[in-house]
């Protein structure tokens, strides 16, 4: 039986947080906890279960807001091209997103992102350029403002990323890995450039897989 192990620190928050999956057959078993489940003994604060079948459902449980999230997926093809879509709805908030992103050509991909009730729609076009730089330009309809993503693969596993917000000035960057063979880890940086300090904020993950 194949597991993971996934460990978040934020050093901003001085917040901890971890989730332990479980494969179970066709489906995985998830629960994540943060550091006020133990901080002050046990309890049932910040705990979350969920069970997922890929490509098809998620749900997630919510055990202190008794809260339940949903999350469904399917593809069909239009024109001999990949419809990935996504229903998902939280009931404790009743919000209802719908998201759809059509695979043109592995290299172009475009996608939109919608908000019932409210409708605010953000549609974002990805471009892979010789499967190893990905530009991601999006526009928010709501706020009528642009954001942009640019990632770069480095040395095989590894994954540099860096965004920036035009509305909020916000800018990030990220180094990922993803290896069998040199673990998975996530380190990133934040910094809000309308704030004077311009200290950024730090968060790291590291997930380990095992055998059961």
């Amino acid at each position: 039986m194949k597991a993971s192990l996934k460990g978040k620190y934020d050093l901003d928050k001085n917040g901890a947080a971890a989730t332990l999956g479980v494969g179970a057959g066709e489906l995985k078993l998830r629960a994540s906890i943060t550091d006020a489940t133990v901080v002050k003994g046990p309890s049932m604060n910040g705990l979350v279960l969920a069970v997922e079948k890929p490509g098809f459902f998620i749900v997630d449980y919510n055990v202190p807001k008794k809260d339940f999230r949903f999350q469904f997926m399917n593809s069909v093809r239009i024109a001999e091209k990949k419809l990935n879509l996504t229903y998902i709805h939280s009931r404790g908030d009743n919000r209802t997103i719908l998201e759809g992103a059509l695979v043109i050509d592995p290299a172009n991909k475009l996608s939109a992102n919608y908000l019932l009730g409210p409708g605010n729609c953000k549609l974002k076009y990805t471009y892979v350029h010789k499967g190893l730089t990905t530009f991601e330009p999006s526009y928010d309809l709501s706020k009528n403002s642009w954001d942009f993503a640019v990632a770069r693969n480095v040395y095989g596993d590894d994954v540099l990323r860096a965004t920036y917000q035009t509305t909020s000035k916000a800018l990030g960057l990220e180094w990922s890995r993803n290896s069998k063979l040199n673990g998975c880890f996530k380190i990133s940086a934040s910094l809000n450039l309308n704030e004077e300090s311009k200290v950024p904020k730090l968060t790291a993950e590291s997930t380990w897989n095992f055998d059961m």
